[in-house]
């Protein structure tokens, strides 16, 4: 899965009160974890695979899967969202529920104020792009120095 998609989705399930957590499998292979109580998590969407399906793990130890979602490596970010908000993991071949619980209470973002530092800068919280967020305050410092940008153009750094 994406980073970018990894982490809306945690945002959105966040959103949802799921305890959702950006997993990082390694270089570049990123994932959703949903803590499910009871020292048991499930990993959703690290196999490097399109497809959509999980591994639940108590302290570590596979005890149940669920298995590849038909259709899913064609799913958008929404459907990817239902798709592990109607996940039910108390078998251990866990399968989807006919309807979505109902949401609960929001949970804060992961990260919280320092999420933006904690991801080494490489996106926008809001979405935007990086580059325009940081114009207004690059302008505002040439204007405080009333020196010459050291970019030439005044644009800040590509």
């Amino acid at each position: 899965m994406d980073e970018n998609r990894a982490r809306h989705v945690v945002d959105a399930l966040r959103d949802r009160g799921i305890d959702a957590h950006l997993e990082n499998a390694g270089i570049d292979v990123y994932g959703v974890r949903v803590v499910l109580g009871g020292r048991r998590e499930a990993i959703w969407g690290n196999e490097g695979t399109s497809s959509l399906s999980a591994q639940v793990l108590l302290e570590g130890d596979l005890v149940g899967f669920v298995p590849e979602i038909p259709g899913s490596w064609d799913f958008d970010e929404a459907q990817v969202i239902d798709a592990i908000a109607r996940a039910d993991y108390a078998e251990p071949e866990g399968h989807e529920l006919q309807q979505a619980p109902a949401p609960g209470k929001a949970l804060s973002p992961e990260g919280g104020v320092f999420r933006r530092f904690l991801g080494g800068f490489r996106y926008d919280s809001e979405g935007d792009d990086l580059r325009a967020a940081r114009q207004p305050l690059f302008s505002l410092l040439v204007k405080v120095s009333g020196q010459r940008p050291l970019f030439g153009d005044g644009d800040v750094a590509r």
